[in-house]
């Protein structure tokens, strides 16, 4: 089955061109047509990721071809349209296969009676072929293919409601704070290439020794400028801004960035370059630090925000942040290992969110001060919802649990007890706005809308769970979110641990040594395991008191850390500082470059349209269709001719 893993990308790109082809040509059935084309391409596409993971659990070896050359340059450069597909690549296809298949399914149902139902469908495979070209790329120019074009699909899919403001307003952030960090992508990209002669993925890693032993200021120039592309598509600080705002699109958009594709790509190009960034200690160090950062940070404004799917948003960026904590410190494994675990729980928590907006009748957010004692009008999106939050949270047996630990025992293992310490604080600060979103939302009484003109009765007799459409997809994504973890328990079974070995055995190697003098014991991992949980618990137990059985518990919070509450609250004023730092000055620099434009190239340009004009208003009058005219205007030359003959 590997070698016809190029038809995964296959199935997708002709679902979007046939949903296209229905938009296009306004067919009458194209809303009933799409969604079943959609689904059943993805269905298509996901037997394949799974047969391929099956040839290499069952020991085949890797699969790397070129198909054909796309484009050759003169001086060497030959770029191949080519997959690879390994260990690595077969975790990310399934992810990418099996999330994106339920949330397929799952907008069949929330798309419902939408009036862009088949252009929704035609966008949504392509933003998974893109996904999925690349994950399978064999080199760097067709992983950055795919990585622009989930970037186009996120703009058209956060976009999606293009009559409302905000909601192109957010595509339009989100497009162009990634330009900036794909800018040094291509960067570091270039240097790669001039430094080592190639971009495929084989050669990288069989060379990147000779890279960073001939120059290892540019080793580290090259990862940082990569890692600057991976801080914009995976939303780390400080290009993090755009993701919150992408809650503009629908439900099954924000589960698909944030769960199966988009976010993802950044860890991914991370992991796969293993083999340069475990040779440069120091881009490790900052790729966690960074992630460490943005993850007590995001983890923080979480903390108090009230629009249920924005949480989950800061959550995507804080957990996105534990991934890249775990890839600095060389515990690649554990980066790979909870961005699967946290598709499954996070694609189920936005899809359970998306209930709830079903159940209010809104699209797009709803305020967490208005809900409560939903746990009675829609229960299998609680208990779902609860399962995933327990998952997040990183409580045993729940699969967060053990993808969580092995990131902080990575951290400690290795010596990095500040990064350790960062991720803890953040675990504490994940358990606690997860189940503040919980409990606002399930717990306690419905107190509706005090704003709206029917009474909270009135308002909680609409409330109603969502079709089977919809609340099968989440229970799928929650059975996942609870036994997801069970392919890598410590010390008992560690299946993940073993199929990824080989693609990230440079890193091991590089980390053996600190193993061998004295890497902590059994007893250090299971007390760090357990203060972890307790930790955890504190942070669940603090929430549930503070929001269901303390009176006054948010207003009393509020007030006695005012300042804290009100930074938290205002996102650190980050926007508003990037707005007054970056793009003002932007928009004056612009601007004086505008008057320059206008004043002095246009103007100079329609000056010598204007001297043009006078100088044909002048000349036109010797052009009267006379032939006597003509004949004396002659005569008149010759004489003039003969004169200046004689006088010489």
């Amino acid at each position: 089955m590997l070698k016809y893993c190029w038809f995964i990308p296959l199935f997708p790109a002709l679902a979007f061109l046939a949903n296209g082809l229905l938009v296009l040509f306004r067919v009458p059935i194209r809303d009933q047509l799409a969604g079943k084309i959609a689904v059943i391409a993805m269905i298509l596409s996901t037997l394949i990721c799974l047969g391929c993971l099956g040839d290499l659990l069952g020991g085949a070896e890797p699969y790397d071809a070129d198909l054909y050359t796309w484009m050759g340059f003169e001086g060497g450069l030959d770029i191949p349209i080519g997959f690879r597909c390994d260990q690595l690549t077969a975790i990310m296809l399934l992810v990418v296969g099996v999330v994106g298949t339920i949330i397929f399914v799952y907008a069949t149902g929330y798309m419902h009676g939408d009036p862009g139902y088949a252009r929704f469908f035609t966008y949504f495979p392509l933003f998974t072929t893109m996904m999925f070209i690349l994950v399978l790329g064999n080199s760097l120019p067709l992983l950055f293919v795919g990585w622009e074009g989930v970037g186009l699909c996120s703009y058209l899919l956060i976009g999606y409601f293009f009559d409302r403001d905000y909601a192109h307003e957010a595509g339009k952030k989100a497009f162009i704070v990634n330009r900036i960090g794909d800018a040094g992508f291509l960067i570091g990209m270039m240097l790669l290439y001039w430094s080592l002669g190639s971009l495929r993925f084989s050669d990288i890693a069989a060379h990147a020794s000779h890279v960073y032993a001939a120059a290892p200021g540019l080793a580290l120039a090259i990862t940082l400028l990569l890692f600057v592309g991976a801080t914009g598509k995976s939303a780390q600080i400080p290009l993090f801004v755009w993701l919150p705002d992408a809650m503009a699109g629908p439900t099954p958009v924000s589960a698909l960035i944030h769960a199966a594709t988009m976010v993802t790509a950044g860890v991914y190009m991370v992991c796969r370059l293993s083999a340069l960034y475990t040779l440069v200690p120091m881009a490790g160090l900052v790729i966690a630090l960074t992630g460490g950062a943005t993850a007590l940070l995001t983890a923080a404004i979480a903390m108090t925000q009230r629009d249920a799917k924005r949480i989950l948003a800061y959550s995507t960026i804080s957990q996105l942040g534990f991934m890249f904590m775990a890839a600095g410190v060389g515990g690649y494994v554990a980066a790979i290992f909870h961005l699967m675990t946290h598709a499954f729980f996070k694609a189920c928590l936005f899809l359970g969110s998306g209930c709830v907006l079903h159940a209010f009748h809104v699209d797009t957010d709803v305020d967490v001060f208005k809900c409560g004692g939903l746990r009675k009008h829609l229960p299998i999106t609680r208990i779902t919802f609860l399962v995933s939050c327990l998952a997040i949270a990183g409580i045993p047996p729940f699969s967060g649990f053990f993808s969580k630990d092995e990131i902080l025992w990575d951290a400690f293992k290795h010596g990095y007890e500040l990064i350790w310490v960062m991720g803890v604080a953040g675990a504490f600060c994940t358990a606690f706005y997860m189940f503040r979103l919980y409990t606002l939302v399930f717990s306690g009484e419905f107190r509706g809308d005090p704003e709206s003109h029917h009474s909270v009765e009135e308002q909680a007799a609409h409330l109603h769970e969502s079709p089977p459409l919809m609340t099968v997809p989440i229970s799928i994504l929650a059975f996942l979110a609870l036994v997801g973890g069970l392919v890598n328990i410590p010390h008992i079974f560690t299946k993940l641990h073993d199929f990824l070995t080989p693609v990230f055995h440079a890193g091991h190697d590089v980390h053996a040594a600190a193993a061998s003098a004295g890497e902590p014991g059994l007893a250090w991992e299971l007390g760090l395991m357990v203060f972890s949980v307790a930790v955890a618990l504190v942070g669940i137990l603090v929430a549930r008191v503070l929001y269901l059985y303390t009176k006054g518990g948010p207003e009393q919070v509020s007030k006695s850390a005012d300042l804290a509450y009100e930074l938290s609250f205002n996102k650190f004023f980050v926007d508003e500082l990037y707005d007054r730092v970056f793009i003002s000055k932007t928009m004056g620099l612009a601007g004086i470059f505008r008057w320059i434009d206008d004043n002095i190239i246009i103007a100079g340009l329609n000056g010598l349209g204007k001297i043009a004009t006078w100088c044909s208003r002048v000349i036109r009058p010797v052009q009267t269709g006379y032939v006597q005219h003509y004949a004396l205007a002659i005569l008149i030359g010759l004489v003039f001719i003969v004169l200046v003959f004689l006088t010489n």
